[in-house]
C-alpha cells in the first residue's frame, strides 16, 4: 500500500517533467537572429502607422491644420477638415506627410521642402507580450529600445517561475520558416551581470517564462482538484421528490 503512494507522486512528477521538456525547444544559435542593445540605437529603421496610433500634424504655413492631432481608425484612416480622408495605415509618417503636401498645396502656397511633418505622439499598434509566472503578464507597448532584460523587470517574475529557463520567441510569419527561440537565464543576469543575452526585442516578440516542475505540479493537481471542488462546494438533498440545496457560499434554496 505504501509502495502505491509513492508510486503515484513520482509518476505524476515524470509526466510533468516530460511535458516540460516538451515546452522547451530552444536553440543557442537562434540568439543571432536578434540585434543587442550596443549594436544599434534602434530595432526598426522605420515606424508604419497602424491602428490605433495616434499622430500630430505639424504645418506652420497652415495653422488651422499645424498641431492637428488625429488617430489611425480601425479602417485605417486618418480625416482632416477641407482636406477628406487619407489612408495612414501601412504608410510610414513621412509618406503620410508627402500626401497630405501634395492636397494642401493645392489650396495653400507651401514655402520649403518639407512644409508638412507627420509626428507619432503615441505609438499604440506595436507590441511585443510576456506570457507565463509573471506578476503583469500580457501585451506590452514596443517601443523600439525594449530588451529581454527590461521586459522582464517590468513583468516581475513571481515565486512559481523558473528563471533558469526562461524563452525568448521571435514567431515567423512565413511557414517554413522556423520561429527563432533561445534560452535566458535571468537568475546569472541579476546575481552575475552577464547579459550577453540581454537582445533588444522586435514588434511581435514573445517571452515565456515558465513554471518550475514543482510549480507544474501544483498547477496539474489544482487543474484537476478546481472542478471537484466546484462540484462538491454544495449538498443537494432529495425530499418529496424535489431538489434542495443545502450550504454553499449563495446560502439555502430549495426547488
Amino acid at each position: 500500500m505504501m509502495r502505491n503512494k509513492t508510486i503515484v507522486p513520482q509518476m505524476l512528477m515524470f509526466v510533468v517533467v516530460v511535458g516540460i521538456g516538451g515546452c522547451f525547444s530552444s536553440n543557442s544559435d537562434d540568439i543571432n537572429a536578434f540585434l543587442k542593445p550596443d549594436q544599434v540605437d534602434v530595432t526598426l529603421d522605420r515606424y508604419v502607422l497602424q491602428p490605433p496610433d495616434e499622430i500630430e500634424v505639424h504645418c506652420t504655413n497652415v495653422p488651422e491644420l499645424n498641431m492637428q492631432r488625429h488617430r489611425v481608425r480601425p479602417d485605417g484612416k486618418v480625416s482632416f477638415e477641407a482636406l477628406g480622408e487619407f489612408d495612414a495605415a501601412g504608410k510610414t509618417p513621412q509618406q503620410l506627410a508627402e500626401e497630405l503636401g501634395k492636397k494642401v498645396a493645392k489650396l495653400y502656397n507651401l514655402v520649403g521642402d518639407k512644409p508638412i511633418e507627420v509626428r507619432v505622439v503615441a505609438y499604440l499598434s506595436q507590441a511585443y507580450y510576456v506570457m507565463g509566472q509573471v506578476y503583469t503578464p500580457g501585451r506590452k507597448l514596443y517601443t523600439g529600445r525594449d530588451s529581454v532584460f527590461g521586459a522582464l523587470a517590468d513583468a516581475r517574475p513571481n515565486p512559481m517561475a523558473w528563471i533558469e529557463r526562461i524563452q525568448v520567441i521571435r514567431p515567423s510569419a512565413d511557414e517554413g520558416v522556423d520561429p527563432k527561440i533561445f534560452e535566458v537565464n535571468l537568475k546569472r543576469m541579476m546575481v552575475h551581470g552577464e547579459l550577453d543575452k540581454n537582445v533588444l526585442l522586435n514588434e511581435g516578440d514573445i517571452i515565456y517564462v515558465p513554471p518550475t516542475i514543482l510549480a507544474s505540479i501544483a498547477l496539474k493537481i489544482e487543474e484537476v482538484i478546481r472542478p471537484i471542488a466546484r462540484a462538491f462546494s454544495g449538498i443537494y438533498v432529495v425530499e418529496g421528490g424535489g431538489d434542495r440545496y443545502v450550504g454553499g457560499s449563495g446560502g439555502g434554496r430549495s426547488y
